[in-house]
């Protein structure tokens, strides 16, 4: 039925929510610092990020570095539509590209989605030319990224 939670998969609970949201703001937020923002004590904190661990709702934990940002900072969002069955093989071309940093499937009008990043424009046209010409992208739309936000931690 739709809105329920797959075979074998458990709801998110308001706590899990909130204990979620508050390790996409600081992934390296202190047990107890997340116990405090929670109202909930260290060990339970512990032992629902255990469970979720365990459970796969979170598959991991991860930093972004100012050298991650700094040496690509023009980035864009690509959108593609792939001809025929090619998916797998435009994936593997897009991905041995070194400005392509991730590819996504989507569903939509739009049949996969890249993120680039680039030290410079002209960079960022050079890539856009390149995914252009692999054998099975049809159609594109590129959109830059001017500015990113991210919930700031919340104490």
């Amino acid at each position: 039925m739709w809105g329920e939670p797959a075979r074998g998969a458990e709801r998110l609970d308001d706590t899990d929510q909130r204990l979620i949201a508050a390790l996409r703001r600081d992934g390296r937020a202190a047990v107890s610092d997340l116990a405090v923002q929670l109202g909930l004590s260290r060990a339970t904190v512990r032992a629902r990020i255990e469970r979720l661990v365990a459970r796969g709702e979170i598959s991991g934990f991860t930093v972004m570095t100012r050298a991650d940002v700094s040496a690509a900072p023009v980035r864009g969002l690509m959108l593609l539509s792939i001809d025929g069955r090619s998916t797998e093989k435009v994936i593997a071309r897009l991905l041995g590209l070194p400005p392509v940093q991730a590819v996504h499937t989507t569903n939509g009008q739009w049949d996969l989605m890249a993120e680039i990043g680039a030290r410079s424009l002209e960079e960022l046209d050079e890539t856009i030319l390149s995914i252009r010409r692999v054998e099975g992208v049809g159609r594109t739309e590129t959109n830059l990224q001017l500015s990113s936000r991210r919930p700031a931690a919340r104490f």
